[in-house]
This record gives C-alpha cells, sequence and structure tokens, in this order.
C-alpha cells in the first residue's frame, strides 16, 4: 500500500492511498488542480482515481468535490446523512452495512463524533496491509479499540494543544466547540490513543489536521513521543501532515 496526504488542516484535507491498481482519494476539500499537481509529483495520472471517499461534509473536506466529480465522472461514496450537505453529485454510490468495496480495498466504517452529518473514520484493509484513518473527531469510542488496534499505520489527528487553545485568540465559544466531544482531538488525547493503540505491526504514524493557530509540530511530536514512551512503544517513521505541502509518498 503506498499513501501520501496531500493536504491537511483547517484550509483544505485530501490524502491519496494506491494498492495495486486501485486508487482513492479520502476527503476533497482543496482544489482540483491542487490535487492534480500533487498527484503529478508521485507520478499518478488524476483520471485513474477509482474513487473518493468522504469522512464528513465540513467545507475543508469537499470544497473541491463537485468540480472533480463533474470533470473526471469519479464514483464517490456518501451516506444518506451526507447527501443532505451535497450537491451536484449525480451518481452516489453509498455506504453498506458499514462497509465500502473498493477493486482492492475493504473499507469499514469507524463512526467518530463531530458537529457533521454521518461523520466518519475508516479502517482501510488489503489483503496483506491495514490504515486507520481517524480525524475530525472529539473522541474515539473505546467499543472500537479492538478493530483498529496494531495496524500497519495511523493517520490520526493531533489538532491542537490545550494550552495554546486556551491562551490563543479564539472566541470561548469556539474554544468550547473544538474541546467538546463533537470537535477534535488535541495533542494529547490523539497520543493517548496511539499510545493504546500502536504494536508490533505499526510502521508509520501521520500526525493530521493541525491548527495553524493553536498547534505547532514540534509540540505535536514531542507530545506524541512523550505518550509513546510512557507505554515503552516505538514507531520506526512518524510524520506531521502540512496544509501547503504533500507527504513523502509512503509505502507499507
Amino acid at each position: 500500500m503506498k499513501i501520501s496526504v496531500l493536504a491537511s488542516g483547517s484550509k483544505g484535507n485530501c490524502t491519496y492511498i494506491e494498492y495495486n491498481n486501485t486508487k482513492i482519494l479520502v476527503d476533497i476539500g482543496v482544489a482540483p488542480s491542487y490535487v492534480k499537481s500533487k498527484l503529478n509529483e508521485i507520478n499518478v495520472e488524476v483520471k485513474d482515481i477509482d474513487a473518493i471517499i468522504l469522512t464528513h461534509t465540513h467545507n475543508d473536506h469537499i470544497s473541491g468535490l463537485s468540480f472533480f466529480h463533474k470533470y473526471y465522472k469519479t464514483k464517490v461514496y456518501i451516506t444518506e446523512g451526507m447527501k443532505k450537505n451535497i450537491t451536484n453529485i449525480t451518481s452516489e454510490y453509498k455506504i453498506n452495512n458499514g462497509e465500502i468495496e473498493i477493486k482492492d480495498f475493504k473499507i469499514k466504517i469507524i463512526p467518530t463524533s463531530h458537529d457533521s452529518n454521518d461523520s466518519t473514520g475508516f479502517l482501510i484493509k488489503t489483503i496483506e496491509k491495514e490504515v486507520v484513518y481517524i480525524t475530525d473527531t472529539g473522541y474515539i469510542n473505546v467499543k472500537h479499540f479492538d478493530e483498529i488496534k496494531n495496524k500497519d499505520m495511523y493517520i490520526l489527528e493531533s489538532n491542537h494543544d490545550v494550552e495554546m487553545l486556551m491562551n490563543g485568540n479564539y472566541p470561548y465559544y469556539l474554544k468550547q466547540r473544538i474541546l467538546s466531544d463533537k470537535g477534535h482531538l488535541s495533542n494529547q488525547s490523539c497520543s493517548s490513543y496511539l499510545s493504546l493503540l500502536v504494536g508490533d505491526n505499526t510502521k508509520c504514524i501521520i500526525l493530521a489536521h493541525l491548527s495553524e493557530e493553536n498547534n505547532d509540530e514540534n509540540v505535536a511530536l514531542n507530545t506524541l513521543l512523550e505518550y509513546l514512551m510512557k507505554k515503552d512503544k516505538k514507531v520506526d517513521k512518524i510524520l506531521i501532515a502540512k496544509q501547503n505541502e504533500r507527504t513523502e509518498l509512503i509505502e507499507i
């Protein structure tokens, strides 16, 4: 499996994942021209994308969807709840029984807690590898722990540092939204979850959706390293996803 986070943050999100001849995008909250340019950098033709799956329908995750779908006719997998907030999608491929099958991928829906209809994370599986993709959630329900433990790779939201958020310039209501059960994972929450979930199979972690106002890459990374050390765990590769710069193409 090969993965590159093309963009990640409050201004737009998009991730590319491939296995054999199957190529998908998770979210498309950036301009299609940006997606095309970043895919070209890793020698992928945008017309070859088989499908788009969505975590939820906030603008920073779907702003490029309508034009991309109209121009490239790419399949889009949405739930009934998501459909209420999406227009101009002429062909819909619905999620059945909490699972999606896209050629070589089997994708399990992991419900998340966010202020958006049918907000979801994913357990993306092939016959060889498994990747957990969770952003935009106030918490991860413990009932999902067993099915997302000890996977090959985690792409997990590490949105804010609580102290930076509380001392920052955001209005009080927005701080409360971010900190709520329907908000975003802090560095501390993200790191705590990862320290419980990673195992011997885990080769890579990508910290995603960092706030430009209320976080710092070094703070997020050091928080994770501290939590992993407390649990006597180590992961070979840890990356920070950026807003306007793709990650390397990671192969697991």
